[in-house]
């Protein structure tokens, strides 16, 4: 329970709590730094958008609890990193090398093997970045390493004679249907692209990702006072990525009356339907199916976020059957232990099982996403 409401203006460590669940549930991507600036604030009013509430951008314990109930499962565990120091050594060494070399701190081999070069290039990164100099990589350096490194990864093309291309460096949980996903394509053009025979990923494995050579449709957008990259974003069902690669933006600054190409869809959409039940809020609806909240308010003509039991709602879906395999229920199961041991994610297994909650059978039968 907070002591206090937390807003513009706060800091502490509740407020670092406050960043670390915003980032969780992808509505944060700035430094964990216990101080509730406008970037905190902007993603606790798109957080209550998201739930329905009004936009104050204040958290006051009704908020934070919520905050709390949807991050305190173990389906966000795999998005915690572990302290590595000097003589750690395995997968995350390797992420951590080769963020570190991507952001030209590290020039060493990657060799998942944190020896003395890969912590003086921690401390080089701790420096710059204004973070207390140990040279152990702890939570706050993760973040921030993610968000610079995020920020190279996203912007790094390249071309070839047969067509467009942009590279991506593999983190860890990365799958190629995550990434096939995350630049809107699919994971046969990604293998085809990189001659790749499997589905099997390395950290640090550098893959081109196939663009189209054509023209997407777009529209124009002229930036008004108080804009941000992702209100736009989410005002036109799209991401910031696909804005700020359509308009060559390097940065997440705009400025008023800058004039945005913005993509759009050139078709109809597949959809299905669902019957609103009670307790139902369009942020569980659209983690269920997969989706957004603007995506299923712009495909029903919603003005707010307030819904009616019975209600049907048209949900948008992908044009072609998932793949699958099946997995029967051992003692001792979770979804997010199934979901961790097939690449998948729980909200998957749930969506594709028609399931409304997190309890198993032992020997009951899933269907599990094939990708």
């Amino acid at each position: 329970m907070l002591e206090e409401t937390l807003k513009y203006g706060s800091t502490g460590e509740d407020v670092k709590i406050l960043q670390e669940k915003l980032k969780i549930l992808g509505f944060y991507n700035a430094l964990i730094t216990g101080s509730f600036g406008l970037a905190t604030e902007e993603g606790v009013k798109a957080l209550q958008e998201a739930f329905g509430l009004e936009q104050t951008g204040i958290v006051d314990n009704n908020l934070w609890n919520q905050i709390m109930k949807y991050t305190e499962t173990s389906l966000y565990t795999s998005n915690t990193y572990p302290t590595l120091s000097l003589g750690s050594s395995g997968d995350y060494v390797r992420e951590l090398q080769t963020k570190l070399k991507a952001l030209l701190y590290y020039a060493g081999p990657i060799n998942s093997s944190f020896d003395l070069e890969t912590e003086t290039a921690v401390k080089r990164f701790q420096y710059h970045n204004k973070l207390t100099t140990t040279g152990i990589v702890n939570n706050q350096t993760w973040s921030a390493l993610n968000a610079l490194y995020g920020n190279v990864n996203d912007c790094v093309t390249g071309g070839n004679t047969e067509g467009s291309f942009s590279t991506y460096i593999v983190n860890s949980g990365d799958t190629l249907y995550s990434i096939a996903r995350k630049f809107n394509t699919t994971v046969d053009a990604i293998k085809s692209l990189n001659n790749l025979s499997s589905n099997t990923l390395s950290i640090g494995q550098v893959l081109k990702i196939p663009t189209t050579s054509s023209e997407s449709p777009t529209t124009t957008y002229t930036v008004a006072s108080g804009d941000t990259l992702y209100a736009i974003a989410r005002k036109f069902n799209t991401t910031v990525d696909a804005i700020k690669s359509l308009n060559n933006l390097s940065s997440n600054t705009l400025s008023i009356g800058q004039v945005l190409k913005i993509p759009t869809t050139s078709s109809e959409s597949p959809t299905t339907t669902y019957t609103v039940a009670s307790g139902d809020t369009l942020y569980a609806i659209a983690r269920k199916f997969n989706t957004t909240v603007d995506a299923i308010k712009s495909l029903n003509n919603l003005s707010s976020n307030t819904l009616s039991i019975g209600q049907v709602l048209k949900i948008p879906t992908t044009s072609s059957e998932t793949p699958t395999t099946t997995y029967t229920v051992a003692s001792g199961d979770t979804l997010y232990a199934i979901a961790r041991k097939f690449n998948t994610t729980v909200d998957a297994i749930k969506s594709l099982n028609n399931l409304s909650s997190n309890t198993l059978s032992i020997g009951q039968v899933l269907k599990i996403p094939n990708f």
